[in-house]
């Protein structure tokens, strides 16, 4: 079983993309890169998930949008349960620029098999799909009072929190279920220039992201949250680590 995370430049910059695969009862890091063009991504895809081999794929990005305007139901519910830790997410709807092309990466992946999973049979074998949103994620998996605030700000403060991330990924994810097994060439030097720094940004998310995509399978709703449905769109959220782990 693969588990792909797609960080998904919702405009026209480039995503973050990791794959992971489950074997030996661990989670093993096979790839980490960054593509810009939807084809290029689809075409990761494509090499990294072979034709009706299973797979979950987590996408940071709305791509279930009902409402021509105004939130989704997900969207208002993350600041309900999120928002004291800084961590709503930003309101979608069909007349956003964004829209277009978010919704189509979503129907792109169902033309490949990648069916919506706003429920699922904890370890069944299949292909799949589902929304996630990192920095509520990150909270819950790592035990934060806060998000990390590596996105915005000056870039010597982004890079600490960078830095935060990374180790929190190399201490924590390991020890969790399902431990997720880095090795030793995972350990990143954190850039200290803004282009750079964006890049590593984009391929922490999609680690994670893809993490959140194999906690889902190997769990269900037992340990994660589901903000809303297939017909409002839905936002796929570890539940707090500490709630069942301690």
């Amino acid at each position: 079983m693969k588990f792909i995370g797609i960080d998904l430049g919702w405009k026209s910059q480039p995503s973050g993309l990791c794959c992971l695969e489950w074997t030996d009862q661990q989670l093993q890091l096979l790839d980490l890169d960054r593509k810009e063009a939807i084809a290029d991504i689809l075409s990761w895809i494509d090499q990294s998930v072979q034709p009706n081999e299973p797979a979950i794929i987590a996408v940071d990005a709305p791509t279930l949008i009902p409402n021509a305007t105004g939130s989704r139901l997900p969207d208002k519910l993350s600041h309900k349960y999120f928002g004291k830790y800084h961590a709503g997410c930003y309101p979608a709807n069909m007349n956003l620029p964004f829209a277009e092309r978010t919704v189509n990466f979503g129907l792109a992946l169902e033309l490949r098999g990648f069916a919506h999973a706003p429920t699922i049979e904890p370890q069944k074998l299949s292909r799949y799909q589902i929304e996630v949103f990192p920095h509520p994620a990150i909270v819950h998996l790592f035990g934060l009072e806060r998000i990390l605030k590596y996105k915005k700000g000056r870039l010597s403060e982004r890079r600490l929190e960078l830095i935060k991330l990374h180790q929190y990924i190399l201490d924590i994810l390991p020890n969790l279920s399902p431990p997720l097994h880095l090795g030793d060439s995972f350990v990143l030097e954190i850039p200290t220039t803004g282009a750079a720094l964006k890049e590593t940004e984009d391929k922490l998310d999609s680690l994670i992201c893809a993490y959140i995509a194999a906690h889902w399978w190997y769990w269900g709703e037992q340990r994660n949250l589901v903000l809303g449905d297939r017909t409002t769109g839905y936002i796929v959220i570890p539940k707090k680590v500490r709630s069942y782990e301690l």
